[in-house]
C-alpha cells in the first residue's frame, strides 16, 4: 500500500519552473531516496509533501488522504509525518529534555510526566540518554540530529522525511544518523523518504528516484539506477562513484 502518492506536481517561483509534472509513490515500510543535481527540485518536492511549499498543480496523498485537497485537515495529516532538516531545529535556550517534550505536551496534550518518560526512552533508543539535561550547544552535529529525530518519533509518525539531514555532518555524525534511520525502518516499521547527495547512502535504499530539471528521470532499485551512467551524467551526478557502486551491487548479487 502506498503511504505517499505524488501526482503531477508542478511548482514555479516567479518565472523559474522548479517542478514539472513530478509523480511517484512510496509504499508502506519502504526506504526511498531522491537524488539529483543541484537545483533539480529535490527539496521543493519534499517541502511540497508537507505543504511547506504549496504546489501550483498536482495532488499529494498521505495514507490515502489528499493533503492538497480544498478543506483538507492539513494539521492532522501532517501528524503522520516527521521532517528532519539539515539544521537540526533544536531550541538553543532549552535543554534536551525540554526540546523533547515540547511537541508531545503542546500538540498531543500529553501530561508532562508521561512526556518526560517517553523522552528518556527515545533518547535511550538513539544512544543519548546521558544527554537528557545537556544544552544543544554542547552536542556534536550528529548528536543534535539524533535528538531531533528522537523528538519527532515522540509524536509517533508513520513516515519520516529527511531533507539532506546528513549533509552538514562529519563522517562520524553521518554514520550515527544513518544507523538511527535504519533502526527506525527496521525496528519500528517507519517509512522513510530522504534526499541526499551521497551516492553510498542511496545505494542502501529500497528504491532510488532520480530528479532532473524538475522531473523524474528514473525510478528503480539502486542496482537498476546505477547501471545507467549516461542518464546519471545527464542528471549531474558523480558517474565514477555511481559506476563503482553498481559494480559492488552486482558483486553482492543485488539486482
Amino acid at each position: 500500500m502506498s503511504l505517499i502518492e505524488v501526482k503531477g506536481l508542478c511548482k514555479s517561483f516567479g518565472n523559474l519552473e522548479v517542478l514539472k509534472d513530478v509523480s511517484f509513490s512510496v509504499d508502506e515500510g519502504e526506504v526511498v531516496v531522491i537524488i539529483g543535481g543541484s537545483g533539480c527540485g529535490k527539496s521543493v518536492t519534499l517541502r511540497s509533501i508537507e505543504l511547506l511549499e504549496k504546489p501550483d498543480k498536482g495532488q499529494i496523498f498521505i495514507d490515502g488522504r489528499e493533503i492538497t485537497a480544498k478543506g483538507a485537515d492539513i494539521d492532522s495529516i501532517r501528524r503522520e509525518m516527521g521532517m528532519v532538516y539539515q539544521s537540526f531545529n533544536l531550541f538553543s535556550h532549552m535543554n534536551i529534555e525540554e526540546n523533547m517534550i515540547l511537541a508531545p505536551t503542546k500538540l498531543l496534550k500529553m501530561p508532562r510526566e508521561e512526556a518526560v518518560a517517553k523522552a528518556k526512552d527515545l533518547l535511550k533508543q538513539v544512544g543519548l540518554l546521558d544527554k537528557l539535561h545537556a544544552m544543544p550547544a554542547n552536542l556534536s552535529g550528529g548528536q543534535k540530529q539524533r535528538v531531533a529525530i528522537a523528538g519527532i518519533i515522540a509524536i509517533s509518525p508513520e513516515i519520516m522525511i529527511f531533507d539532506e539531514s546528513t549533509s552538514m555532518l562529519d563522517p562520524v555524525g553521518r554514520r550515527e544518523v544513518l544507523r538511527t534511520m535504519e533502526m527506525l525502518n527496521r525496528e519500528k516499521g517507519i517509512t522513510v523518504l530522504t534526499i541526499t547527495h551521497y551516492m553510498n547512502e542511496a545505494a542502501k535504499a529500497d528504491r532510488v528516484i532520480v530528479l532532473n530539471d524538475g522531473a523524474v528521470l528514473m525510478d528503480g532499485t539502486p542496482a537498476e539506477i546505477f547501471a545507467h551512467p549516461e542518464k546519471l551524467r545527464r542528471a549531474g551526478l558523480d558517474v565514477p562513484q555511481c559506476s563503482a557502486l553498481a559494480e559492488q551491487l552486482r558483486e553482492a548479487g543485488i539486482s
